[in-house]
């Protein structure tokens, strides 16, 4: 074993350090930083992986990249079955869906209101007016509805059990982590009101967990901002 993570600042690689960290795996951090003007990773992410983005592991001769594939692969590899329900039990189809969930419904709207806050800041002052008559158009039609629905979601299926999968702590609350985290950054989980208080509640624990602080503390500053 020779796990080397591919780690970008403030981005969805910081999930892989946490789950390394909840296996209790060695592996070693290659370390990537932003640009501060494009936001984008560097160049030197596409010598390990041709798109060029993060998280991206190797391990001995095998690269992979992509959250949900990368997570599917650590918890089969080394997990000696920890972190998922058992194959065949509907707690591990539940298991699949909340992996797939994160980055195929609850991450893409807040991936634009991202896009569309960067046009709002980046456009030319004479130009702004404009731009944010089109933009605020589209995220109140279509990606603020977008978001609320799925918070929703996840705040009523919370309301059954602990965890996502049940009331056992799985990998996939690891995976659903950065969509909740982002939305919390991107104002979306106010702490003035108390209207989802069992996403607030998944936030304070997960940030509890000691494998969560040791992969801070060796993935570095983390933030969405």
């Amino acid at each position: 074993m020779s796990i080397t993570v591919h780690h970008l600042n403030n981005s969805r690689s910081q999930r892989i350090l946490w789950l390394l960290e909840e296996l209790g795996l060695e592996y070693q951090i290659k370390r990537y930083q932003r640009d501060p003007e494009t936001m984008l990773a560097p160049a030197s992410l596409r010598e390990v992986h041709p798109l060029g983005k993060s998280p991206v592991i190797t391990d001995g001769e095998l690269t992979l990249a992509e959250s949900g594939a990368i997570v599917e692969y650590l918890v089969e590899r080394y997990g000696n079955g920890r972190l998922a329900p058992a194959t065949g039990t509907p707690e591990r189809l539940r298991y699949t869906y909340w992996l797939h969930y994160a980055e195929g419904s609850a991450m893409p709207p807040l991936v634009m209101q991202l896009i569309f806050n960067q046009i709002d800041q980046k456009t030319p002052f004479f130009l702004r007016p404009i731009a944010k008559a089109i933009t605020g158009n589209v995220k109140q039609t279509y990606i603020e509805p977008q978001i609320a629905q799925n918070l929703d979601y996840m705040e009523a299926e919370l309301e059954k059990n602990t965890w996502f999968v049940g009331n056992e702590f799985t990998a996939a609350d690891i995976q659903l982590s950065f969509p909740l985290e982002a939305a919390a950054a991107y104002s979306k989980l106010e702490t003035t009101d108390n209207s989802r208080p069992q996403l607030k509640a998944f936030l304070e624990r997960i940030h509890a967990r000691s494998a969560y602080q040791r992969a801070l503390e060796r993935g570095g500053a983390y933030n969405f901002r």
